[in-house]
């Protein structure tokens, strides 16, 4: 791709860039507005901007650079999209119709190489970072269906939790999370994003100092290290005594609340045994600024090993970390008709190809 995406730029950038091209600043506020207000898709569409400033944009930036795969909408009005990118390679973007508005969940790598046993994500090891414009260009691509649907609803929350491990594409997830949060832009407040590690410790630290005002959740999964290790590998690198003294830290440096993401497997880690050993994992000192979320799991054909914890084990897990005092809460599930699991549908239609070729 010669050209770069005009997503790619945050306001500062464009402003920069356009300033460095003999145009005044205020020109980036109008083209910004096309971009993000207006939302068009041309740069032809930007009639009340300045021609030259417009003609300049068309040869340095585009705004496609992926296409609809598949679309594949659920019953409870949850859609999954699959994303071809301008390589050839495949992503997945979920857009959830919540209680509390339309949330949209965004993919950060090609491939994952957290090697979460329990994954579809990680079927496919991580062949490349997204663009920050990529990973803006997955809320337009949702943010434009909406408009189609004439509706006017707009995506009002972000979580972070598609394929790929965020803070392994550092950069590029900050300059995504400025992006979408700009006031004159898409204006996603910051309370409404939440962006999901497998728990990297120095990277938790510097998420801390950066300061971004969005929410942070940890897979955590496992109340120990030898269970935790069994199903993340990433564990053996960053066991939980590196890990807890990285989220000490986040909480003593922003006061915000954590959200620890405990996906329940059937006869593995769902024992009233770990419930109250996460309970002591959390401790006093924590408590009052960490929220545990439970989280069905979502079955996947290659890792038949894993099955879903029964309703009545659920309940109570939950209402024994209760009695412990834990804030604790269960997820809600979303397009349980269709491809549910992150990275389902993409390692699907991978498969179908290579079975074609």
């Amino acid at each position: 791709m010669n050209k770069q995406s005009i997503y790619g730029l945050t306001l500062e950038e464009l402003t920069s860039w356009l300033m460095e091209h003999g145009h005044k600043k205020s020109r980036a506020a109008k083209v910004w507005e096309y971009v993000y207000r207006k939302r068009v898709t041309d740069f032809g569409d930007m009639t009340e901007a300045n021609k030259e400033c417009v003609q300049l944009l068309s040869e340095h930036f585009v705004f496609q650079t992926m296409e609809e795969h598949v679309k594949q909408e659920s019953a409870d009005g949850t859609i999954k999209f699959l994303f071809r990118l301008y390589d050839g390679n495949l992503i997945e973007t979920v857009l959830m119709r919540q209680k509390y508005g339309l949330s949209v969940c965004v993919t950060t790598q090609v491939g994952c190489n957290i090697g979460c046993s329990f994954c579809a994500s990680g079927l496919l090891a991580k062949s490349r970072d997204l663009s920050s414009g990529e990973i803006v260009e997955q809320i337009m691509k949702v943010q434009l269906h909406l408009d189609q649907a004439g509706l006017g609803q707009r995506v009002s929350h972000v979580v972070v939790m598609g394929i790929g491990e965020p803070f392994d594409n550092f950069t590029n997830l900050l300059k995504f999370l400025t992006t979408v949060k700009d006031h004159k832009g898409l204006a996603i407040a910051g309370k409404g994003i939440t962006v999901s590690t497998s728990g990297l410790a120095g990277k938790i630290r510097e998420f801390a100092d950066a300061n971004t005002q969005v929410n942070l959740a940890i897979s955590l999964h496992a109340p120990n290290n030898e269970l935790r290790t069994s199903i993340m590998k990433i564990n053996r690198a960053i066991p939980l005594e590196k890990l807890m003294p990285a989220i000490d830290y986040y909480l003593e440096k922003t006061n915000r609340r954590i959200t620890l993401e405990y996906i329940l497997l059937k006869d593995i880690n769902d024992r009233q045994e770990h419930a109250l050993e996460l309970a002591e994992l959390i401790g006093e000192h924590r408590r009052q600024l960490v929220n545990v979320n439970l989280i069905p799991y979502n079955p996947v054909d290659e890792h038949s090993q894993y099955q879903r914890t029964d309703r009545e084990v659920v309940r109570a897990f939950f209402d024994t970390l209760k009695k412990q005092g834990v804030s604790v809460s269960t997820r809600l599930e979303h397009g349980v008709d269709i491809d549910a699991a992150c990275g389902q549908l993409r390692s699907k239609q991978i498969k179908k190809t290579q079975e074609a070729i």
